[in-house]
């Protein structure tokens, strides 16, 4: 796989993300944190599949991980100090600003992402492609089952999946 397709990937992932957290003209997605953690859930199903039991919830129909999803890992994370991340985040949201497929806009006391029209246009098409609405699903699916702050995220990431979080820095999820 070249490089810009694997680029593209994950900034086809984020974009479906962000379009259920952050449309254009909403507050958008408010932090870093909350992205990294949402995209966490998103791209380790296993994870999510053991935060959804812990809250007595069940995967929208179509959109649960297949076995093999549930033994994979879709693309490393890196265990950091407040929990997994990917150093791709800072090149993703530049070039997805430089696009102007994502604004940013004031926070909470941090930085807020948030679709703009066309990126809107863009993620609503990738999320009716044969490819990409799963990941759709799981993402309305995370909005209306995690749509916490970035902080309690990271909480209940700490305190329910420790194997997540107990390795060394540095370490690959």
């Amino acid at each position: 796989m070249r490089a810009d397709d694997i680029t593209d990937y994950h900034l086809a992932r984020l974009l479906i993300l962000l379009s259920y957290f952050g449309r254009p003209g909403s507050n958008g997605l408010d932090g870093l944190t909350k992205l990294a953690k949402l995209d966490f859930l998103l791209r380790y199903p296993s994870f999510t599949d053991r935060l959804l039991v812990r809250r007595n919830a069940s995967w929208p129909l179509g959109c649960e991980p297949s076995s093999d999803e549930l033994e994979a890992v879709e693309s490393r994370m890196i265990r950091y100090k407040y929990g997994p991340w990917d150093n791709r985040y800072y090149p993703l949201l530049g070039k997805l600003v430089g696009c102007g497929l994502v604004e940013t806009v004031t926070g909470r006391g941090r930085i807020a992402i948030r679709l703009t029209g066309p990126g809107a246009e863009i993620a609503d098409s990738l999320a009716r492609s044969d490819e990409w609405y799963v990941y759709a699903g799981r993402s309305e699916m995370l909005s209306k089952r995690f749509n916490l702050t970035g902080n309690k995220l990271k909480t209940m990431i700490y305190e329910s999946l420790p194997e997540a979080v107990d390795l060394p820095y540095w370490g690959e999820i």
